[in-house]
């Protein structure tokens, strides 16, 4: 018997927040391919003992596909663990584009993003009424190119809440692009390896955000979040969502 392959989100870095189904599959597993650059090892403790365990941090596509067929022809049950959720920023459709053309089944488990932890961590919604009722996740260019049309700076025109991946290192170009459209004093959250027990989240301003982040020593492994949902409590922004008011009748409540 052959199984299906099963990418899952291992979540943003504490053990704890894989799903249950996520969990169930990891302990199952007879070969778990993961991302060790991202991945803390702590998940990898339920594994069977027997179970074969590679870490792809410094192996190539073809190399981490050719574990992957290796388990499949062998009846094992496969497990390709990724950081956060697989569908942001995973690296995964290639590795799933390369399955199907070998006929190879295979399903996708989804994981908690850094950017939900984070917001978990600060105790904040990022959509609030009034204040921001949109999220932008993007990144900056780097050695990856991002479309003409989702250049940082045209994002911030919509002064909707930001966060940013991938791009902690180019701070001061980050600022930059923003400044055309945020005021200095726009609210910044610098959320540093959420989940990990060395977490961090620098709240600060757009205008000192660069100099927050270069004495934190932070250059790897961090969100940037933006926007005037971070302040809506402290500056009296807050405003009462329809949902739970008693003038707003709904399907399930009548006013």
């Amino acid at each position: 018997m052959r199984y299906p392959i099963y990418f899952v989100g291992a979540g943003p870095g504490d053990p704890d927040l894989i799903t249950v189904k996520g969990q169930r599959l990891l302990e199952q597993a007879d070969r778990v391919v993961y991302a060790g650059s991202l991945v803390p090892r702590a998940l990898l403790q339920n594994c069977k003992p027997d179970a074969a365990i590679f870490n792809s941090a410094s192996l190539t596509l073809e190399e981490t596909h050719a574990l992957l067929c290796e388990g499949y022809a062998g009846g094992e049950r496969v497990v390709r663990l990724h950081t956060g959720d697989p569908s942001l920023y995973g690296a995964i459709q290639e590795q799933m584009l390369l399955l199907e053309k070998d006929a190879i089944p295979y399903r996708v488990v989804p994981g908690v993003s850094a950017v939900f932890a984070a917001a978990a961590a600060l105790r904040q919604e990022l959509t609030l009424p009034e204040v921001s009722q949109t999220v932008i996740l993007t990144r900056l260019a780097g050695r990856t190119s991002v479309p003409e049309k989702e250049q940082l700076g045209s994002l911030a025109a919509h002064r909707a809440t930001l966060v940013i991946y991938l791009s902690v290192q180019q701070i001061d170009k980050v600022v930059s692009e923003l400044r055309s459209s945020y005021p200095g004093r726009t609210p910044v959250v610098v959320a540093y390896r959420v989940g990990w027990p060395d977490q961090r989240l620098l709240e600060t301003s757009l205008e000192d955000v660069a100099d927050a982040v270069k004495r934190a020593g932070i250059s790897r492994q961090a969100l940037i979040m933006v926007g005037d949902v971070f302040a809506a409590r402290s500056h009296g922004m807050l405003k009462r969502s329809k949902l739970y008011d008693e003038s707003f009748s709904h399907g399930y409540r009548s006013s």
